[in-house]
């Protein structure tokens, strides 16, 4: 029984040792801790055995396994192109023996960039100083990798009949610039350069910045209200802080308060700075206070306008049953006919009770009106008559 133990602990130190001498059998020969990229790679260990091994390999990309090849007393791991294609780090282990043997090396780029990643952005910024777009710029060689970390980049602007170089250098793969606008507007060209190699040109625009507060005009033929002839409203050149004249486009709202406080708006877009709109005359005696604005941005000041009556008369004739009533003739200022689409108005009262009310529109400077005997019964009527807020009372006419 003890020879039988003594035999059993003798063939498990046999085999400890063979395990043993079979992992101090691999030695590596090439200690190399970096390569350039695209070059082949290989790592080969001294190996006193006939044993073929595994190697567990790691990159940034993935994990692949790797079969030895056997020359003579040599054991030989070949790194495939998809590794040795990609810069980074790369982790070895020796797997199938007791205590892995493992190790790792980088892979570095070509310092030479082939391409320059070049990326600008946003493509529109506001003049002034304070915003500003974002040129990132990525040098790459052949094998699509980025070059090394602090490599010189240098990016160009010209803005303004002036050009600058700025350097900057690649960190995390990449080069980037913040380019703040200049205070006027314009278009800005930037490029890039990096160890003799140049990236297209990229174009970003320079546009005003928010307006400012200006100033209200206004034109008319006339200061009567006809209620048709138009009253225009121009803005001074609306200009931002930088003395720069706002984009084209930019939306106008002209508030009118008249005499009732009641609130009119009229609206109108800039061009070339200047932003006018339109409103018909009112068909009555008004005063109007007017006021502008770019929404939430910008004002003007305020103006008054005033108009006049346009009508002083308005002469009316009855038919023999007073159930047909021609109104006119109208005439304005100049006792020339009012222009045709003046409202008038008939307002019928009886007893002091309101009866019905009737509108029709001017025509050649006359308005009819006809009173239907199935809804107005003979009988005494109070009749008012409005124009262009000018209304005349007719008592006790008499319907047949």
């Amino acid at each position: 029984m003890m020879l039988r133990k003594s035999t059993y602990t003798f063939l498990i130190l046999w085999l400890i040792s063979l395990s043993t001498s079979a992992q101090d059998s691999l030695i590596l020969l090439n200690k190399k801790e970096s390569f350039t990229v695209g070059e082949s790679i290989s790592l080969s260990f001294k190996n006193s055995t006939e044993k073929s091994y595994q190697m567990y390999c790691s990159t940034g990309y993935g994990t692949t396994l790797l079969s030895s090849i056997k020359n003579d007393n040599l054991l030989i791991f070949k790194f495939p192109e998809f590794v040795s294609n990609k810069t980074g780090v790369v982790s070895w282990k020796i797997v199938g023996l007791n205590t892995p043997i493992s190790g790792k090396f980088l892979i570095e780029p070509v310092q030479k960039p082939n391409s320059l990643e070049t990326y600008i952005g946003p493509p529109t910024i506001e003049a002034g100083g304070k915003d500003f777009t974002m040129a990132v710029i990525i040098p790459t060689d052949t094998l699509d990798n980025p070059i090394k970390t602090n490599s010189e980049v240098i990016v160009k602007k010209h803005v303004l009949q002036s050009t600058k170089n700025q350097q900057i250098y690649t960190n995390n793969l990449i080069a980037y610039l913040n380019i703040f606008s200049p205070s006027q507007t314009g278009r800005m060209t930037v490029s890039s350069e990096s160890f003799g190699l140049n990236s297209k040109e990229y174009d970003v625009d320079i546009l005003p910045a928010i307006g400012t507060n200006f100033k209200i005009f206004y034109t008319r033929n006339h200061e009567y209200a006809d209620s048709n002839q138009i009253t225009k409203f121009s803005t001074s050149i609306i200009k931002d802080k930088n003395n720069n004249i706002v984009s084209d486009g930019t939306f106008v709202d002209f508030y009118i308060t008249n005499s009732n406080g009641n609130i009119l708006k009229t609206s109108g877009t800039t061009i070339n700075g200047v932003a006018e709109a339109f409103i018909v005359h009112p068909d009555c005696e008004d005063t109007w206070k007017v006021k502008a604005f770019i929404q939430g941005i910008a004002n003007s000041d305020s103006i008054t306008l005033l108009y006049k009556k346009a009508i002083e008369h308005i002469p009316i004739t009855f038919s023999k049953d007073n159930r047909s009533s021609k109104v006119g003739p109208l005439q304005s200022f100049m006792n020339q006919m009012i222009p045709d689409g003046l409202k008038v108005q008939l307002t019928v009262y009886r007893n002091g009770k309101l009866e019905g009310s009737l509108i029709e529109q001017s025509k050649d400077g006359f308005a009819t009106f006809i009173l239907d005997s199935n809804i107005y019964k003979a009988g005494n009527y109070d009749l008012e008559i409005t124009a262009a807020c000018k209304t005349i009372t007719r008592k006790s006419i008499t319907l047949w």
